[in-house]
């Protein structure tokens, strides 16, 4: 655990690359990794935390214990029998911790090491990039259950996949494998289960060894400006390009090539 940040119930904190990426795994593999309120406080303490203060990571990688079920989405045993306002309270709770990581600065890979249905699938859909395990199904299932999805999966399915697929995917609830995932360019490379999470820390160094200030703000770059109107969003790029000609890491990457050497970036 790094020792910088606190310990949890139902997920675990792993520091890798010398404190440059943090391994987060859910970590409640008993009853299929599923959100209860506990995880859900906690995952969004966790994303707060590292958008305040990201503790010298750079990179995140977000993965389950357990091995076949990365995430069965919300505990329905803690649901059941739940009034309207118990619901609805937790689902707040939920909702928060979807939005606090959406919102992280820096980047998020999901290393999907097992099944992800209903809200375990919009969690990895609320990552940056997947990398998934081979024979594994994904599904958003809410529509059998009386419900919806409703912690983003009706928006970030369609941007991943296409309006008319997701739809056939949401109004069915059936599940699909991980290679029809990565056709449909849901997930971006497959793995066999016992590799993902090493190759998503593999990735995660190399985008962790690169300019940080530089990768926060392509990730601000993309998100926001894939919400715009197209000259608008040129202009919001430019804006982001023009607070990196002032940091010291840009006079370090220039020298660096130079002096033909590997840069040493600081995000500063």
């Amino acid at each position: 655990m790094h020792n910088k940040l606190p310990a949890f119930k139902t997920i675990l904190i792993e520091s890798h690359y010398e404190g440059l990426v943090l391994l987060v795994t859910l970590n409640r593999p008993e009853v299929g990794n599923a959100f209860n309120t506990l995880m859900g406080q906690e995952l969004e303490s966790l994303w707060n935390l590292l958008t305040v203060d990201p503790h010298g990571f750079r990179c995140v990688v977000l993965s389950a214990s357990g091995g076949r079920v990365f995430c069965a989405g919300a505990d329905l045993k803690e649901r059941n029998g739940m009034t309207k306002e118990q619901w609805q309270r937790q689902h707040e709770v939920f909702e928060r911790q979807y939005f606090a990581m959406i919102d992280l600065p820096i980047p998020v890979i999901g290393a999907i090491n097992g099944h992800a249905y209903a809200g375990g699938l919009e969690i990895a859909l609320c990552c940056d990039f997947l990398y998934a395990a081979n024979n594994i199904r994904f599904a958003l299932t809410e529509v059998t259950l009386g419900i919806m999805p409703g912690a983003g999966g009706t928006q970030n399915l369609p941007r991943a996949v296409g309006e008319r697929r997701a739809k056939e995917i949401i109004m069915t609830g059936k599940p699909f494998s991980s290679e029809q995932a990565h056709e449909w360019g849901l997930v971006n490379q497959l793995f066999e289960s016992q590799d993902v999470i090493d190759q998503a820390l593999n990735t995660a160094q190399v985008i962790a060894s690169n300019a940080p200030l530089s990768v926060k703000q392509t990730k601000r770059s993309i998100r926001y400006g894939s919400q715009m109107e197209l000259k608008t969003a040129f202009r919001f790029e430019i804006e982001a390009y023009n607070h990196l000609i002032d940091t010291e890491d840009r006079v370090e990457g220039i020298k660096a090539f130079n002096e033909k050497r590997k840069p040493v970036f600081k995000g500063h």
